[in-house]
């Protein structure tokens, strides 16, 4: 499955098929984010948090893939990436674009 960030594939005449997205909430456990909470105070990168988001992006470009070749789409164009958090220690990550077939 080719995935684009543009709206067109060089070379390619491309059918529409629609949108298409994945999505998925991620938390850590208590303990590491009490350890996080800390890291606040002297300042640096969470990596605990950043894990958590590249994990949380991986599964929702994976069900994003998964909708499309329920479509048959040879290809997602236009590919977006958003987050927002939930609650505390929680947030949603979703990935979508459009679903397409080469012509």
């Amino acid at each position: 499955m080719l995935i684009v960030t543009t709206d067109y594939i060089t070379g390619k005449d491309l059918e529409m098929l629609g949108l298409v997205k994945g999505s998925t909430i991620q938390t850590k456990n208590v303990g590491r984010d009490i350890s996080q909470s800390f890291k606040t105070l002297v300042g640096g990168e969470l990596k605990s948090y950043n894990e958590m988001m590249t994990d949380a992006r991986a599964l929702a470009t994976k069900r994003m893939v998964e909708e499309a070749e329920a479509l048959g789409a040879d290809a997602i164009v236009a590919v977006r990436y958003a987050s927002a958090a939930i609650m505390q220690g929680a947030a949603e990550a979703i990935a979508y674009g459009t679903a397409v077939k080469f012509i």
